[in-house]
């Protein structure tokens, strides 16, 4: 009986509406990868052991009251900026990248660590100063994006980078900056474009100039965008069938377990199956926005929020990519992409998501 009541009271701190959501978008992926991989049971395995990793840390997750997420900020994030530094000192290089810390036993990317270190950071400092806050705390907290920021598109890794970018302007925002400094600093953005582009790397630039126009090098750098648009508008109205799309099966479709897997999911459900693929994350973005209005903190509220919105920023990034729309980053599909640390880290999310709508009696920090 003890036994019995202690998984209940775990699984009661599990919110059943995203919960729903997020096992149908597993559901979908496994039976996407399954058909992207040409049945490989390997990969199908992989996927599945991925899977159960994430959930588990997703009840793990939902389990920590948000008080005690708020007290691990700080540490988290200055384990990985140190690690982030340590990887510009002795990271393992790969495909002209070094983004990798060999530990021995186990290779990582401490950028994915920032992912949720630098939100929990910042919503711990912005909670901490709720009541004076000041013009101050907005240029410490730019401060402490900057720095991790720059570390990670020196490595170089522009992606994540922008993700981890976006994700600490969404916070910043959030936490009440003003429209303003916002607008300002867009102005600012948007006439340095030109001058950022000479910095920029080589492969940088022709992803740009690639989106502009995939046809000037077909087999080559352009090779990715056209083959993922043949095979989204190959699918037409209900698509091709489950393991019937050609572009797929035929192998045309380059990385197409992980970072190209929607241009196989539209190949095979049309737009109809797309329509209802985007719903889905839409409503689970949508359940963010209304556990971040009913949390009783400032942290629970500004966390419920930008994780939220981050979710959509990458749904968003990968499937304009794939659509042709924007540059090839090499960002996955949340849910739906083969790949075990970005699913554990987004899973990772939506157990804090869980936490805050479940916790309702909080302490402040």
């Amino acid at each position: 009986m003890r036994i019995r009541h202690w998984i209940v009271r775990r699984l009661s701190h599990l919110d059943p509406i995203l919960l729903v959501l997020v096992l149908l978008l597993l559901g979908i992926s496994v039976a996407v990868v399954a058909s992207a991989s040409g049945q490989s049971p390997a990969r199908i395995t992989g996927h599945l052991m991925n899977i159960a990793l994430a959930l588990g840390v997703m009840v793990v997750m939902a389990n920590v009251p948000p008080h005690l997420l708020a007290r691990v900020g700080l540490p988290l994030y200055a384990a990985g900026v140190v690690l982030l530094i340590a990887v510009a000192l002795f990271g393992e290089v790969r495909n002209g990248s070094r983004r990798w810390l060999d530990l021995g036993i186990v290779a990582f990317q401490p950028s994915e660590l920032l992912k949720l270190a630098l939100p929990l950071m910042l919503a711990w400092y912005f909670q901490r100063n709720e009541a004076v806050l000041r013009t101050k705390h907005y240029l410490v907290g730019a401060t402490l994006l900057a720095v991790p920021f720059l570390l990670i598109l020196r490595q170089p890794d522009l992606g994540t980078a922008l993700m981890i970018g976006a994700s600490g302007f969404y916070l910043l925002y959030f936490a009440g900056l003003s429209w303003k400094v916002i607008l300002g600093g867009g102005v600012a953005l948007g006439a340095s474009l030109p001058l950022a582009w000479n910095f920029l790397h080589d492969y940088q630039q022709r992803r740009v100039l690639t989106l502009l126009d995939p046809s000037a090098d077909p087999l080559g750098a352009g090779y990715h965008i056209i083959q993922s648009t043949i095979a989204i508008g190959s699918g037409g109205l209900f698509g091709k069938g489950w393991m019937r799309g050609t572009q797929a099966q035929l192998d045309f479709i380059p990385e197409r377990t992980t970072d190209f897997v929607f241009a196989v999911f539209g190949e095979e459900f049309g737009y109809v199956g797309t329509v209802l693929l985007v719903a889905l994350h839409l409503a689970l973005v949508a359940r963010g926005f209304t556990i971040a209005a009913r949390a009783p903190t400032l942290f629970g509220r500004l966390m419920a929020a930008t994780l939220s919105l981050n979710l959509f920023t990458y749904v968003f990034v990968n499937m304009g990519m794939v659509s042709g729309i924007l540059p090839v980053v090499g960002v996955p599909l949340p849910l739906m992409s083969y790949g075990g640390t970005a699913l554990v880290t987004l899973l990772l999310g939506v157990g804090i998501m869980m936490s805050v709508a479940t916790h309702r009696q909080l302490n402040k920090t």
